[in-house]
């Protein structure tokens, strides 16, 4: 066993929880305490640190970390010079990209960007919606807002530069989106000193194959299904696969076995057209990874 120990960030806040379950499927347990920052992990040279999202970048630039989980979003808002491993399409609540949009009230004379010249634009993502007002020709004050950025217009903002998954939050708040500034996924990222490392690197890029494995499988089944010689050709016709379908014969040779990994959306499609087709012994199996 190493005496090494590779420093990682855990994202802390909305983050924290999908990405403990992520790294479960990957075979890696992840523990919080409620009053540590110090989250355990069944990987004797792995040292997890609960880090806010908005400052992972910075840290893992500065080498305080290793490695660590953000998002794109807070990559480009820190300006921080971080090596991307990887990107890991999940979220809190979707694995779709988070979206930083422009938002007014519902009644607000606001239609574009170009109305907000001298307004007052309250956001977390103070760098990121300069440079966007900069690249549209507007001069408008940006504050920052330390949450609950959606109550604050009318009386405390004209607008809002705010994150959102599914527009719930901002529908309750009688905000409408006027502009996309940005779509963001979570990045795997390391210092880049760090994965000069070849130990280091080893380490990070098992674990991004394995997080990637589980991203690969999701969404996905097995079947398998027995066949005679006959019909082989006019199942395989009907048959969709990741890649080709597995054929293998049986001790009986006018009977084969076929399995093949498919999305679970379809199976209620095909399965009837399968055993249409003469397939046997159908098997519906999980899938928790598949590497590439």
């Amino acid at each position: 066993m190493s005496e090494r120990k590779l420093k990682f960030g855990i994202p802390a806040g909305s983050l924290q929880e999908s990405t403990a379950a992520l790294f479960k499927k990957a075979g890696y347990n992840i523990k919080f305490s409620s009053r540590s920052y110090y989250p355990t992990i069944d990987d004797e040279e792995i040292e997890c640190l609960l880090i806010r999202a908005q400052e992972m970048a910075r840290y893992v630039e500065e080498g305080i970390l290793d490695a660590g989980i953000t998002g794109r979003d807070w990559i480009l808002e820190t300006g921080a010079d971080v090596e991307e491993i990887c990107e890991l399409v999940f979220s809190k609540v979707s694995r779709k990209p988070v979206r930083w949009v422009l938002c007014v009230p519902n009644d607000s004379p606001v239609k574009s960007v170009k109305d907000l010249e001298g307004m007052r634009i309250a956001t977390e993502v103070v760098g990121m919606t300069e440079r966007y007002l900069e690249k549209n020709g507007v001069n408008a004050k940006v504050e920052f807002s330390w949450g609950a950025t959606e109550v604050k217009p009318p009386k405390l903002a004209d607008a809002i530069v705010e994150v959102t998954e599914t527009g719930s939050s901002l529908r309750a708040n009688n905000l409408r989106i006027v502009d996309e500034l940005l779509q963001s996924t979570t990045r795997f990222i390391a210092n880049k000193e760090s994965y000069q490392d070849p130990w280091i690197k080893q380490k990070l890029d098992n674990i991004a194959l394995m997080l990637n494995a589980v991203l690969n499988a999701e969404g996905k089944v097995g079947l398998m299904m027995n066949v005679q010689r006959k019909n082989l050709d006019s199942l395989l016709e009907v048959l969709p696969a990741l890649k080709t379908p597995t054929v293998s014969t049986l001790s009986d040779p006018d009977w084969f076995d076929v399995s093949t990994i498919l999305d679970e959306r379809v199976v209620r499609q095909i399965v009837p057209k399968l055993k249409e087709a003469g397939a046997q012994g159908i098997v519906e199996y999980e899938i928790s990874k598949i590497i590439d």
